[in-house]
């Protein structure tokens, strides 16, 4: 990817936290920006020949840098791991495994220093907790019973939507995770935008299409 379109997705994706000032030497933004390179850089073609990327990172920072970026909190945290999703659908790339962020201080660091390690951790999209969340916020709990979606009012998500098939998907958990499922559906299911084929492994972050309405599937 060339430089200059490197750092205008960048400025686009970090906005709200990233945008921010910060007494730091090191202003969130730069974690974006690093965080965003080091997908760039250890990307690589598998066996199916997807695109595969990192999906765990931890940065290291002095611990001067350290404390000062640690007043964003979680937030700063979950900001990351959503541009690097957002980066990764736009440029198809493909995660094994839930998005992860660290950010970790050694004495031994100067400040302004960054340094960043990431990896490969295959888990399968499995977890422990997750739930679907709705676009007015509220969440709906997955757990071993498949979620039904569809006109139907016997649906677990009945949907007054004319682009919704009668019984149109589930979400269900797998062998390696949680799944989504078109169940043969007229106007079919979307996952990030894209229509799926059959069953598709389901990772935090990601976004259901079904007709009109979109739910975010959430797991820890």
């Amino acid at each position: 990817m060339a430089l200059e379109s490197f750092e205008s997705g960048v400025e686009r994706m970090v906005k709200g936290v990233f945008s921010r000032g910060s007494r730091s030497g090191i202003k969130p933004v730069e974690l974006g920006r690093r965080l965003l390179r080091e997908i760039d850089d250890h990307r690589h073609i598998d066996a199916k020949g997807d695109r595969v990327v990192p999906n765990s990172f931890t940065f290291t920072l002095s611990q001067h840098d350290h404390a000062l970026l640690a007043q964003h909190g979680d937030l700063l945290l979950r900001e990351l791991a959503e541009t690097a999703r957002e980066y990764a659908r736009s440029e198809g790339y493909k995660f094994t495994g839930a998005v992860t962020v660290q950010i970790a201080p050694n004495p031994d660091l100067k400040p302004g220093r960054i340094e960043v390690r990431s990896q490969v951790q295959d888990t399968g999209g499995f977890a422990s907790h997750a739930s679907l969340r709705f676009a007015s916020g509220e969440r709906l709990p997955l757990g071993s019973d498949a979620v039904s979606v569809g006109r139907m009012p016997d649906c677990t998500i009945p949907l007054d939507d004319t682009n919704v098939s009668r019984r149109h998907c589930e979400i269900r958990r797998g062998a390696s995770g949680y799944v989504v499922v078109d169940l043969g559906s007229t106007n079919g299911t979307k996952v990030n935008g894209v229509k799926i084929e059959g069953e598709h492994v389901l990772l935090h972050g990601d976004i259901v299409g079904v007709g009109n309405v979109h739910l975010t599937f959430e797991a820890q």
